[in-house]
């Protein structure tokens, strides 16, 4: 399936959802030229039984770059004290902004992910963790994901958690035919995370990595 056939599709799906909340009007007819925008608006969402793990936006990046103060009311959670996690830092925040801006709507969902911890009790949804994909696939089929859970939420596993939704997502687009991975040789839980998650380590990659690897099959069309 073509970039631009997900693109529609994603659209679609938007409509689908608009017309559950506002079932009365026809969304596309009452926004008119609007509905483009509206629709870009809406976040790609993939739902795990404790995580929303929502793909970053323009808008999203752009407060978290430069306007930190809003970046937690636009997500709607409770930022973590030691944010950023891991190696997700300013320099991987400005480069899935700028693939973002390059790549309009057909970028959506290819870059950053934000996991958000969905509330619990007295515990309100917050901001754990963060991975994605570093692009669309290559021509075999083959994306690469990364992910990194915030030092306060280790050791429950929502790194798991997060994993088995980047690889859903990956089935969902149908574009995904091979994921990798890689964790470092001197963190046996992050080679966990991946192990549960089905990817089987390959080989040594660069500067004390080792790489994993695992089949994607597409998602079922409903």
């Amino acid at each position: 399936m073509a970039l631009g056939a997900i693109a529609q599709q994603r659209e679609d799906v938007t409509y689908r959802v608009a017309t559950l909340l506002w079932p009365n009007i026809d969304c596309k007819t009452a926004l008119g030229r609007f509905w483009p925008y509206i629709a870009a608006m809406i976040p790609l969402i993939v739902q795990t039984p404790r995580l929303t793990i929502l793909a970053a936006s323009r808008a999203l990046l752009t407060a978290e770059l430069h306007k930190p103060q809003y970046f937690p009311v636009l997500l709607g959670a409770v930022l973590p004290t030691d944010w950023p996690p891991g190696d997700y830092g300013r320099e991987a925040m400005e480069y899935f902004l700028e693939k973002l801006t390059a790549g309009g709507r057909e970028a959506a969902g290819w870059y950053g992910w934000y996991a958000l911890r969905k509330a619990e009790g007295d515990t309100p949804r917050t901001l754990v963790g963060t991975g994605g994909f570093m692009g669309p696939p290559d021509a075999a089929g083959t994306a690469e994901i990364g992910y990194s859970i915030a030092t306060d939420w280790r050791g429950q596993g929502l790194g798991t958690e997060l994993v088995s939704g980047l690889v859903q997502q990956a089935a969902a687009t149908g574009l995904v035919r091979r994921l990798v991975a890689r964790a470092r040789a001197d963190n046996p839980i992050s080679q966990q995370v991946l192990v549960h998650n089905g990817f089987a380590p390959v080989g040594p990659a660069a500067e004390g990595y080792v790489r994993f690897e695992r089949v994607v099959a597409p998602a079922a069309v409903l």
